[in-house]
């Protein structure tokens, strides 16, 4: 190790970065952490105000800052597609890939929809999985290609009360897996990300008391700041990650035993 390469571990600079539902909560916190990083980030999100507000904002971060932010909705595979075709237009690449658009819905076992189950699944595993297929191309291009797949502490957990969204984030973390392996020899890394309770949107959706009992079910007993994801998904988006593929980091403030 010398000061170069060290330097060098959590550069992100001139990389391409797709981040998915980045125009609130953890996403956000991603998008904003790559833009300050030097990258040049391509956000996704469903509301086209929302994209704007939060394009402006990403370009405001510092001077040389740019981002580009595009309307997809993960359930529909040619706006997913979009999504790269964008971003390639724009700055010409795709280098890392953050998958974190989520769709929060979910019913009693034993009370499932039809309907219910498919916009859960289309958003939270299809739309991630064909985003990637999407951009496997640009990414077999890159020196830097990594993915990054947000799943759930969820699911890891008994989560009766949101079986399809832990089903869902089980079956992307089993995809990570075998990307993982099928990728590794074309120089793309693909790991995952899985939160614990985050202060977010999706979180203050359910009541004060559930709140609160979601905060203290891990043993630091409070739920994280969207920022404390920013971390650790630049660790396996960047160079200091080069020899881990396949594994999941739990950022859960301790609430999945081992």
């Amino acid at each position: 190790m010398d000061n170069t390469t060290f330097d060098g571990l959590f550069d992100v600079r001139d990389r391409v970065a797709v981040v998915t539902g980045g125009t609130r909560g953890i996403g956000r916190a991603i998008a904003e952490g790559f833009v300050c990083g030097g990258a040049k980030v391509v956000v996704g999100s469903r509301k086209p105000e929302a994209c704007s507000e939060t394009e402006a904002h990403l370009r405001n971060l510092g001077a040389g800052s740019d981002a580009l932010a595009v309307p997809a909705h993960m359930g529909d595979l040619d706006a997913v597609n979009a999504l790269v075709d964008r971003a390639v237009d724009r700055f010409g690449g795709v280098d890392i890939i953050v998958n974190n658009a989520a769709n929060a819905l979910t019913q009693p076992l034993g009370a499932f929809t039809a309907e219910a189950w498919q916009k859960s699944f289309d958003v939270n595993l299809r739309g991630p999985v064909f985003l990637v297929q999407a951009a496997l191309p640009h990414l077999e291009r890159s020196e830097h290609a990594a993915i990054v797949n947000v799943i759930s502490a969820g699911a890891f957990l008994f989560s009766a009360n949101v079986a399809m969204y832990a089903a869902a984030k089980a079956a992307l973390m089993s995809f990570t897996r075998s990307m993982a392996a099928d990728f590794a020899p074309r120089g793309i890394r693909v790991n995952a990300l899985a939160p614990g309770t985050v202060d977010t949107d999706m979180v203050r959706a359910n009541t004060p008391e559930n709140q609160r009992s979601m905060a203290n079910a891990s043993f630091m007993r409070r739920a994280a700041s969207p920022d404390e994801m920013v971390g650790p998904v630049l660790y396996l988006a960047s160079d200091a990650a080069s020899f881990m593929t396949g594994q999941v980091i739990l950022v859960d403030g301790g609430l999945v035993p081992h």
